[in-house]
């Protein structure tokens, strides 16, 4: 079964989302945490969790993942903001046990001139910080698409973050299709090279979700800007292979592209064509 889902939001609460997710056919769904460009978070009220869950039980949704706020920089050059940061991701954190088993998605940062080595250690540091063994959430880095100073562009800088962290078992790596076709990982003409790279830096093991997204620029633009499924560089062509590979159709995809609950439900109803059972 293809487990896809798409971006919702968690203004509405829990219960909304789970609705929502069912109206379009999704199996799963990613959420911000709180705004995705400040620092505010919803409340959340018991009850609405209750019925969520009970929700999900009887139709089978499953594989959540929340996304941290894009403000969210641990390895920021000012200190306030590390802070400010590291005391969001406490928080998240510990809201996510709410959901238990589920997944939590940030960007690693951007180093501010500091260097990638610098950066690598603020987020190691927080991430030993704040992780602990009796949480139940996975916490996943995503691929990024190198702007600017972003950490991430490359297998071996996750890998590095990883190796630091202590409580690894706790750790995985979320694969944006948008990100590293942008960073410069070819997965139109060598999706398979690509993955086997990937197992060989950080191991396919460590792969716990797909954001699946087509791109508005070409490859190895460094620019970070999603397209709908199938109208992007990277194309249909490759989407399909992505979501039928022997080494990825058992992830939850998630579809971060430029849509609404109508466009959202049309790309689920085209992936779940494509997908071969």
């Amino acid at each position: 079964m293809l487990r896809i889902g798409c971006h919702l939001s968690i203004s509405a609460g829990f219960t909304a989302m789970a609705k929502d997710a069912l109206s379009i056919g999704a199996k799963t769904f990613q959420f911000f945490t709180r705004n995705p460009r400040g620092g505010s978070a919803k409340t959340i009220i018991q009850k609405d969790v209750d019925e969520f869950l009970r929700i999900c039980r009887e139709n089978d949704l499953s594989n959540f993942l929340a996304h941290a706020p894009y403000t969210m920089n641990i390895c920021a050059a000012d200190a306030g903001i590390r802070k400010f940061a590291h005391e969001m991701m406490i928080d998240d954190l510990g809201r996510m046990e709410n959901l238990p088993g589920s997944l939590y998605n940030f960007h690693p940062g951007s180093h501010v001139q500091q260097g990638v080595e610098i950066g690598t250690r603020y987020i190691i540091d927080t991430l030993n910080d704040v992780l602990h063994p009796q949480m139940t959430t996975t916490v996943l880095l995503e691929t990024m698409a190198g702007k600017g100073s972003e950490i991430g562009r490359t297998f071996e800088e996750l890998r590095a973050i990883i190796d630091g962290v202590k409580l690894q078992e706790k750790m995985g790596v979320c694969l944006d299709t948008c990100h590293i076709y942008d960073a410069g990982y070819d997965i139109v003409q060598n999706l398979d090279g690509v993955l086997d790279e990937f197992d060989r830096i950080v191991g396919l093991n460590r792969l716990k979700a797909i954001h699946l997204n087509d791109s508005k620029n070409p490859f190895k633009s460094h620019k970070d800007r999603h397209e709908t499924i199938g109208n992007g560089s990277i194309g249909l062509q490759t989407i399909t292979r992505v979501v039928n590979h022997p080494k990825l159709r058992h992830l939850p995809f998630y579809l971060e592209t430029p849509n609404e609950l109508p466009g959202y439900a049309d790309e689920i109803k085209l992936l779940k064509s494509v997908y071969q059972e």
